[in-house]
């Protein structure tokens, strides 16, 4: 065997036109406006910092130490991006970072900590803007927190008896991450949601956003002031409603309608116009409002009698301001807010939020904002590609992706005083 010396070759070269549709969408560019100024001197700029950040995800790598481990090499004299040392992105990371806030609840006596950073939601509602994801013919909100457990040296412990943080997330039609505010393990969903949601709808009103056609939320949302909140603020609002707030209206419903839901089990959908919250809206002075509760039921497995309804049934409900669908409607588009789980799940296995780098909660919040945007960007990659090649599907995960269409051994080459990609094998993308 003989062994000749070359340039190195380049495992990833898929990702050369994936930088280069970016860069023709002038995404580099927004990085560098939107972000604070750097010194003239710095040898790398925010889109090298954010690229090199998506470039671990989509190259398969988990920790910001790839760069330096297994990603510079691959790198090395590449048109588009500058690879940085991980301590100089943890250092810029670092830099964006805004105090926390705490606060603590009427009754109790547990401080609470949050953070939120104006720099980077401002950065990704600007990307939002120039992917085009508001003039969409629909805006649907999601409003959900999630537990990403660590052991960090202030994380605190949660509700399932494990340290970790505890962030409040908007998504954006199902696929975009809007809105990221971290929490400490020890807040509850419940604590201070209204505050959140003001500062969210607050971003979107000062970026001359158009009120968002739909939003929906679980139980924890079922407050008054947060009802409240969304009758001013959105067209339409679905909350998930305990049972134990609204089991009394259950046995009002008159009429069923017959619904499979996605796995083909049956169940029945009702509804009922209530007026909840008379006591708080009298409080504030203000005249009761008019609701629709529908309901959900469907036969227990095991035929148990509930004591309070006296049937064998188990029931779920929504508050809706939504008089114009169909029950049935409802209870369907309802039941997509179940992809916000999908959501945490890529975002904690794909673009690195099970792996945080930081050890205090302010500064995670600038990483989970930063791998936010890199999997906004993610949606317009696949999507573009998916759109040019047949092998590759829009609703590939980044480890598809990477399989199917980064890894591509080239290097770059100087030829009649122009720098060319040579790719090497053969390329199998049909259009």
């Amino acid at each position: 065997m003989k062994i000749q010396k070359s340039k190195p070759i380049s495992a990833f070269g898929g990702m050369n036109f994936v930088l280069e549709h970016l860069e023709n969408n002038k995404i580099g560019d927004l990085f560098n406006q939107q972000l604070p100024s750097l010194a003239q001197q710095s040898t790398y700029t925010w889109k090298d910092i954010i690229y090199s950040l998506l470039s671990i995800y989509l190259c398969g790598g988990d920790h910001i130490e790839d760069l330096h481990t297994h990603l510079k090499l691959h790198f090395h004299n590449n048109p588009f991006i500058k690879i940085p040392s991980p301590d100089t992105v943890l250092k810029r990371m670092s830099e964006l970072t805004q105090e926390n806030k705490k606060c603590r609840t009427k009754r109790g006596n547990i401080e609470h900590s949050y953070n939120a950073n104006k720099v980077l939601e401002q950065l990704n509602v600007s990307l939002l803007h120039k992917l085009g994801v508001f003039d969409s013919k629909e805006v649907v909100l999601d409003y959900d927190n999630t537990i990403i457990f660590n052991e960090k040296s202030d994380s605190m412990m949660t509700y399932k008896r494990n340290p970790g943080y505890q962030p409040g997330v908007c998504t954006l039609n199902e696929e975009h991450v809007l809105y990221i505010e971290n929490r400490n393990g020890n807040s509850d969903a419940k604590s201070f949601q209204t505050d959140t949601l003001e500062r969210l709808f607050e971003l979107l009103n000062r970026n001359k956003i158009r009120k968002a056609d739909h939003f929906r939320a679980d139980a924890a949302s079922y407050q008054y002031d947060v009802v409240k909140l969304l009758d001013k603020e959105v067209k339409n609002f679905y909350i998930g409603c305990r049972n134990s707030y609204v089991e009394k209206y259950f046995s009002q419903v008159q009429k069923w309608h017959v619904m499979d839901d996605e796995n083909q089990n049956s169940m029945e959908v009702g509804e009922i116009s209530i007026i909840p919250f008379c006591k708080q809206s009298k409080d504030d002075g203000a005249e009761p409002k008019k609701f629709r509760l529908i309901v959900k039921r469907s036969l227990k497995d095991d035929c148990q009698l509930d004591l309070f309804t006296q049937d064998t049934y188990e029931y779920r409900a929504i508050l809706t301001n939504n008089f114009i669908l169909s029950p049935i409607e409802i209870a369907r588009f309802y039941n997509h807010r179940g992809n916000m789980e999908k959501q945490f799940d890529i975002l904690k296995n794909d673009f690195g939020w099970g792996a945080m780098p930081f050890s205090t909660l302010e500064k995670n919040t600038t990483f989970l904002y930063f791998t936010a945007i890199c999997r906004n960007l993610y949606h317009k990659i696949i999507n573009y590609f998916a759109s040019k090649f047949k092998i590759l599907k829009s609703t590939f995960r980044v480890k598809k992706f990477l399989f199917r269409f980064i890894i591509l051994p080239s290097k770059w080459i100087y030829r009649s005083r122009q720098r060319q990609l040579r790719v090497y094998g053969k390329v199998n993308f049909s259009t």
